[in-house]
C-alpha cells in the first residue's frame, strides 16, 4: 500500500512508485500515468477552496427546479376573445346595462331552478340588518349568474352538446347551488340554526322551503332523538 508522508510544513509528499501490477495489455508507462492523474486529483482536493454560498445555493436551486409543480395554464384562446374577457372580469357593468341584460334572460317555465329563492318570511324577520344588507347582495350576484345560465342554454343544442359546453354548464350550476348553500349558512338566526347549517337544494322559491314549521318540527325531535 502507498503511504502519505508529511513534509516540514505539513503539505503532503508524493509517495515513491509501487511496483508495476503487471497487468496483461497495460504498459508501465500507461500504469505510470493513471498513478500520476491520481496523485494530481488527490492534491487538488487538499487546496480546492469551498465554493461561495451563492453557488452551492444556485445549484440547489437547479435542483429543487427538476422537481418543481410546472404552472397550470389551459389552452391558448383567441386574441379577441381573452381581451374581452380579461376586461369584464376586470371591470363592473353599469347598473342600468345589468338591469336590461338580465331582464333578456328570465327564467325558462320549464327550468325554475334557475330562480331566486328569497329567504323566508320567518327568518326574514330574525336576522340582523347587517345580515340582510348582505343577503340582498347574495340575490343581486345570484341574479346576475342565473341569467348568464340562461343565456348560455340557449346558445347551445341540449341535443348535442360538446363536452367542453357540458363542462361549461355543469359547472356555472354548480357555482348556483355553492352560492345558495353559502347564503343559509351565513343567516344566522339562532331559532332556525339547523336549517342554516345543512346543506340540501334549496327549492325554487324559497331559501328554505316551502314548510318551514314542520322542517323546525323535524329538526327538533332529531336533536332530542340524538341526545
Amino acid at each position: 500500500l502507498l503511504q502519505q508522508e508529511s513534509g516540514l510544513h505539513g503539505s503532503p509528499r508524493r509517495p515513491t512508485a509501487a511496483p508495476y501490477s503487471g497487468l496483461p495489455n497495460v504498459s508501465p508507462s500507461s500504469e505510470e500515468s493513471v498513478r500520476s492523474q491520481g496523485w494530481a486529483d488527490f492534491e487538488k482536493g487538499l487546496t480546492e477552496e469551498p465554493k461561495p454560498q451563492g453557488v452551492q445555493e444556485e445549484e440547489l436551486l437547479g435542483m429543487i427546479s427538476k422537481f418543481a409543480k410546472p404552472s397550470q395554464k389551459g389552452q391558448t384562446l383567441q386574441p379577441q376573445l381573452a381581451t374581452c374577457i380579461n376586461y369584464l372580469t376586470t371591470h363592473q357593468l353599469q347598473e342600468q346595462v345589468m338591469t336590461d341584460t338580465t331582464g333578456r334572460y328570465l327564467a325558462p317555465e320549464n327550468c325554475v331552478s334557475l330562480n331566486v329563492p328569497t329567504v323566508n318570511t320567518h327568518i326574514w324577520g330574525n336576522i340582523s340588518p347587517s345580515i340582510r344588507a348582505q343577503e340582498i347582495k347574495m340575490q343581486k350576484i345570484l341574479k346576475l349568474l342565473t341569467a348568464g345560465i340562461t343565456a348560455f342554454a340557449r346558445s347551445i343544442d341540449g341535443t348535442d352538446m360538446t363536452e367542453e359546453q357540458q363542462d361549461a354548464l355543469a359547472l356555472f350550476c354548480n357555482v348556483q347551488f355553492e352560492i345558495n348553500c353559502f347564503r343559509k349558512s351565513t343567516i344566522h338566526a339562532p331559532q332556525f340554526a339547523g336549517l342554516c347549517k345543512t346543506s340540501s337544494t334549496p327549492p325554487p322559491n324559497l331559501l328554505f322551503g316551502d314548510n318551514l314549521p314542520k322542517q323546525v318540527k323535524d329538526l327538533d325531535e332529531e336533536a332530542k332523538a340524538v341526545g
